[in-house]
């Protein structure tokens, strides 16, 4: 995997922190009633600047992986912002630094667009989760083969991923979802708004680790 710069580390970082207001007001709805079943440890992969940690409650056992370094401050600050103790850790979704049937719930919103190995990502969730455990997703996909939305996404994609720190717009993650071993799979497709049309197809749910 190439190695991201330092300088645009940083500039994504803050990128994330000043630039997605309206789309999270725009989501807030939808990330209430998904959070609302979140319990127990809780493992949130790629959290970025913490636009999800407000959502958790104060008790809550929290650890992210987060790569990219220059997020952890923003993310302590938002912790301290909205009563959140919270434990960050380095690494990828691809190798998640926890053990295996350890957490009882796994957090992943607009992350697997990004991730190098989708499927290998999601065989990292079930193998941390525990059983019975529950993965939370709310992430941007790849439009239907026949639209022209679609085209664009396949056309601009190459340069999106470098623009976009490795996002791929046009990803089936769902189809992925549910063939890599979860018991039972609940989600939705929606149109996203306060987002460029490339990304606004997007899909969230619940996928549940087997009892």
């Amino acid at each position: 995997m190439q190695r991201t710069p330092s300088w645009y580390q940083r500039f994504f970082a803050w990128a994330l922190a000043h630039g997605n207001a309206d789309y999270e007001a725009a989501i807030r709805d939808r990330k209430q009633k998904l959070f609302a079943g979140v319990h127990g440890k809780v493992l949130e992969i790629g959290p970025g600047t913490g636009p999800n940690l407000s959502y958790y409650p104060p008790d809550t056992h929290w650890i992210g992986i987060e790569p990219n370094p220059y997020m952890h401050s923003y993310l302590r600050q938002e912790a301290e912002r909205v009563g959140l103790d919270i434990e960050i850790r380095n690494g990828t979704a691809e190798r998640i630094d926890a053990e295996d049937n350890s957490v009882d719930t796994v957090v992943s919103t607009l992350v697997l667009c990004s991730v190098d190995d989708l499927e290998g990502t999601l065989k990292e969730i079930l193998r941390v989760l525990k059983p019975g455990g529950r993965f939370f997703f709310l992430e941007h996909v790849a439009a239907s083969p026949e639209t022209r939305l679609r085209k664009i996404q396949n056309w601009i994609s190459p340069l999106w991923q470098v623009l976009g720190d490795g996002c791929h717009p046009n990803r089936e993650t769902w189809n992925v979802l549910e063939k890599v071993g979860f018991e039972k799979l609940d989600y939705e497709q929606f149109q996203a708004i306060s987002v460029p049309a490339i990304v606004s197809p997007q899909i969230i749910g619940v996928a549940t680790k087997k009892s």
